[in-house]
């Protein structure tokens, strides 16, 4: 059963900004499930362990610029590119040629750091999947459909959350794509 502090401490384990958006969205139910850990999470691998689950149900949030897209704003280009977030489960990799092809792009990075930070507001190792700073198109792999629940970054490396994929992927007002590497 959760106390006043117990909900006190779950609010105060996720990132004070993300704690607001879920209230915005009306999702304040998901702060007492916050996860707070000792060590930083910063990696999909260290917070399946953390959480003991599988690597697959870790949601990352990972920001790309995209460079030539019809369909992204180009007054909206920070260090060259459009900033994408693309949410991908833990076990896989994101393939990037099937991201530029997705926004019809003509080139599409891994964002630099300054620019992650400037489109979410976050450090990398804690980007949750919505709550940013600024609005930017999403795309989610149809692979975080594969389970019940998944897991992720409440906006500090210390802290996760779970939400069922379908909730999160409609709460990120992402586009639900196959942008998975293909194994070699």
């Amino acid at each position: 059963m959760s106390t006043p502090e117990s909900a006190a401490s779950a609010a105060t384990a996720a990132h004070p900004r993300f704690a607001e958006a879920l209230g915005e969205l009306g999702l304040a139910d998901v702060l007492p499930l916050v996860r707070r850990f000792p060590e930083a999470t910063r990696t999909a691998q260290e917070a399946a362990a953390a959480i003991d689950c599988e690597l697959s149900q870790i949601c990352k949030s990972l920001i790309f610029a995209a460079w030539g897209s019809p369909l992204l704003e180009r007054s909206r280009e920070l260090g060259g590119g459009v900033p994408v977030l693309v949410l991908m489960d833990g076990a896989s990799r994101v393939d990037v040629e099937l991201v530029r092809r997705e926004l019809g792009a003509e080139k599409v990075t891994r964002a630099k750091a300054d620019v992650v930070r400037a489109t979410t507001g976050y450090a990398i190792g804690g980007i949750p999947p919505f709550g940013h700073v600024t609005r930017t198109r999403v795309l989610a792999d149809r692979s975080l459909l594969d389970h019940d629940t998944v897991w992720a970054a409440a906006g500090t490396p210390y802290a996760v959350f779970p939400m069922d994929p379908k909730s999160l992927i409609a709460h990120a007002g992402a586009a639900l794509v196959d942008v998975r590497e293909s194994a070699r």
